[in-house]
């Protein structure tokens, strides 16, 4: 890697906790600059202001998540539970989302740039695999995306509804785990 790179790197390393803790409006590039060990002009240099620098951290949290969770349609309440786990592992991801949704004003999955592609190829599975069953009754394959999404991340600190982490999730978070494909399998 080289030095350009790895300072890049560093930058969207650091932008990745500053803006999963403060969100756009609150993160700072000084802050951001002095974490990452950089001069804070390579900031905008590499990324134009603090809007692309979030940005670049949005897209390659959201690139790396759909990746690393591979969609399962003809197996919905396995691919709940290890976005479970993908979100245990990882928090700043649903952090990063939320922030998205309140200071951009647009859910994740409607972000043309990065989410769009991959929403649209996960509703289409959906619907091979409602054919493939003889068309079955239930949800519209984009309901029941959403509904999954949802139940997988219900867990999560940026969820309000969410019980506090001490009452459930620190005692057995494979009890959450089989809660949420239990009823992602009840949803089918």
């Amino acid at each position: 890697m080289c030095r350009a790179e790895a300072t890049k790197a560093r930058i969207l390393h650091a932008a990745t906790e500053e803006f999963a803790a403060y969100g756009i409006a609150g993160a700072r590039v000084d802050r951001i600059a002095k974490a990452a060990s950089a001069n804070k002009n390579l900031i905008y240099v590499y990324f134009c202001n603090k809007d692309g620098l979030f940005d670049a951290v949005f897209d390659a949290h959201l690139g790396r998540g759909l990746d690393l969770v591979p969609f399962t349609p003809d197996d919905l309440p396995d691919y709940a539970g290890r976005l479970f786990d993908y979100y245990q592992k990882h928090p700043e991801v649903l952090r990063l989302a939320t922030w998205h949704r309140l200071e951009r004003g647009t859910a994740v999955e409607q972000d043309p740039a990065a989410a769009e592609p991959a929403r649209m190829g996960k509703l289409a599975s959906l619907e091979a695999v409602r054919k493939d069953r003889g068309g079955t009754p239930g949800f519209a394959p984009a309901t029941l995306l959403t509904l999954v999404l949802a139940i997988a991340s219900a867990w999560s600190p940026t969820n309000a509804a969410s019980m506090p982490a001490t009452s459930v999730l620190a005692s057995d978070p494979a009890d959450c785990r089989s809660a949420i494909m239990e009823a992602v399998r009840r949803l089918l």
